[in-house]
């Protein structure tokens, strides 16, 4: 049987050994969710799905990450492209508007407004692959780009799909306009990452703070029903949710670059 090496940060493996988790059954069953998923993505004709029902295999992906599924739809439709690239679905999210990926870059200081201006100087096509006789398909980039989002979320115990792994996956996918846009801005994977987890903290925060319904967030939050239902909480506001999210960023950051620096990565610029 063929073996893959999972790598995990020093203070994660000292209580993985401590705790005896059989690390070999729960990569296993991780790989084995992540594998259908993707797999769905790639086969999918975005226009035969119901993009407004959490069914087959939309049904991880949160309400706000379907909208976003169909504004990249009708925006590659616009465009005339042959398929629906990165470019539309980093669109369809800041077109959006409410999730909780555009509250991520506002807490590392990178606004949607300055997004959505570079991201009108792009080519509307990425000279992806054309579109299926049978509909409107991801491009390359895009598909890979959904993959990632799975693998992210995944990598964080998540049973869902949201923007904000959505926007990781924009932001590692290395040949997209999305990451073009995106990582010139200070939009790396890895500080995105740490936004993402700091933000889920900071709704948690909030919603202690304000006990403002059952569910957090916009459904990208998780702890609803395997955060696909789409919530119907209002969303918190902006200006308390970026302080909430620099605030848990801040210790996470820190304790982040100590265990890079024990591990020797290299400092990001």
């Amino acid at each position: 049987m063929p073996k893959i090496n999972v790598y995990l940060p020093d203070d994660l493996a000292e209580a993985v050994k401590e705790a005896g988790v059989p690390v070999s059954a729960v990569c296993q069953r991780a790989l084995e969710q992540a594998v259908r998923r993707i797999t769905a993505i790639r086969q999918t004709a975005l226009t035969d799905l119901d993009l407004d029902q959490a069914t087959g295999s939309l049904a991880y992906m949160t309400a706000r990450t379907r909208a976003v599924l169909k504004l990249a739809v009708e925006r590659a439709r616009a465009d005339g492209s042959p398929a629906v690239g990165t470019g539309h679905l980093l669109g369809g999210m800041l077109a959006e508007g409410t999730n909780l990926a555009l509250h991520v870059l506002r807490a590392i200081e990178i606004e949607p407004r300055a997004v959505e201006r570079l991201l009108a100087g792009q080519p509307a096509a990425e000279g992806d692959d054309p579109a299926g006789d049978d509909g409107l398909r991801l491009s390359s980039a895009a598909a890979a780009a959904l993959e990632f989002a799975v693998t992210e979320a995944t990598s964080l115990g998540h049973n869902y799909i949201g923007c904000e792994h959505l926007l990781l996956g924009l932001a590692t996918e290395p040949d997209g306009i999305a990451g073009r846009v995106l990582r010139p801005l200070g939009a790396e994977p890895r500080p995105v990452r740490r936004a993402v987890v700091a933000a889920l903290a900071g709704y948690v925060h909030l919603r202690a703070q304000t006990q403002n319904g059952a569910n957090a967030g916009d459904g990208d939050t998780g702890g609803d029903t395997g955060g696909t239902a789409g919530a119907a909480q209002p969303p918190a506001a902006p200006a308390a949710l970026v302080a909430a999210l620099r605030t848990e960023l801040r210790p996470l950051a820190e304790r982040i670059e100590r265990l890079e620096r024990h591990a020797g990565l290299p400092a990001e610029d």
